[in-house]
């Protein structure tokens, strides 16, 4: 009897760039709803960055500050954009392995606080580790100061003074492209959008992500770039992976920049074809 062929999960792939029209495969698509992941971090910080010029907090501001349930740490609001906390990567605790986030309510979040001191690893400011838990802190202490929802923060300081209309928590469903199953049934995202919203949950159009990489980035039409943008050399970039999607976002001093989104993909390949298209593209200039 005969092997049965492998059958693979298709790989939608949505390529945007300064150098050449969309690149679409798969059926992915410009102009539908996808999950960003950590790319979400990139409002948060600048978010905070905004609200630090208006006077409305400082970057210097201690946690408790904001959410009095937590104890003296030494660890402030840029501690956390800069993820140099001492916070763990994640919340404590058993995560559920097909839905990890479903449970972390902002409940969850708030019962942490009075433990902040012992969850930390290390004093803050010493040494950088990437730190969903702490954007999620300082998604909560923007809330705070502003007196709002985590959703009309990032709209007000960020999203429409950029004239970004299509990036949100919650998205129209008949708007949303799902990852494709071995038989073409879509996949089940994560629920991110109770505490750890502000670390990875917001879901936007590739063209809405290509937009806000271009108006921060190459445009800075809202000053210098927040710090939670990584620095490779010359490359500001920032990755978002959740169980179903990866994106890769950055650009260049001279105005190169580079989307990479995928669903079903390795979040290192996401990376490194997002890399590669950067470099091509300053080779072909070069030449």
């Amino acid at each position: 009897m005969p092997p049965r062929p492998l059958v693979r999960r298709r790989v939608p792939t949505c390529v945007l760039s300064h150098a050449a029209p969309p690149a679409l495969s798969d059926g992915h698509a410009v102009d539908r709803y996808v999950p960003i992941g950590s790319l979400t971090k990139v409002v948060t910080g600048t978010a905070l960055t905004r609200m630090a010029a208006a006077g409305v907090l400082s970057l210097d501001d201690p946690v408790e500050r904001w959410l009095p349930d937590a104890p003296a740490t030494g660890i402030t609001l840029l501690h956390l954009a800069r993820h140099t906390s001492g916070l763990p990567r994640l919340p404590p605790g058993r995560l559920a392995p097909r839905d990890p986030y479903a449970a972390f309510d902002r409940a969850a979040l708030h019962a942490l606080l009075p433990r902040l001191g012992s969850l930390a690893e290390r004093p803050p400011g010493q040494e950088e580790e990437y730190s969903n838990l702490g954007y999620a802190l300082l998604g909560e202490a923007l809330t705070a100061a502003c007196g709002t929802t985590y959703e009309e923060v990032g709209a007000e300081y960020v999203l429409r003074p950029l004239d970004i209309t299509e990036m949100t928590a919650r998205p129209d469903p008949d708007r949303c492209l799902q990852a494709p199953g071995l038989f073409g049934r879509p996949r089940r995202p994560w629920t991110m959008d109770g505490a750890i919203l502000p670390a990875g949950g917001l879901w936007a159009t590739p063209r809405a992500v290509a937009d806000l990489v271009v108006r921060l980035l190459v445009e800075r039409r809202l000053g210098d770039p927040a710090p939670t943008w990584v620095t490779s050399g010359p490359l500001r970039w920032h990755n978002g992976a959740t169980l179903l999607a990866s994106l890769f976002a950055g650009a260049l001093p001279d105005g190169a920049w580079v989307v990479v989104h995928r669903l079903n993909g390795d979040p290192d390949d996401t990376d490194q074809l997002g890399i590669t298209v950067l470099e091509e593209s300053r080779q072909s200039r070069q030449n």
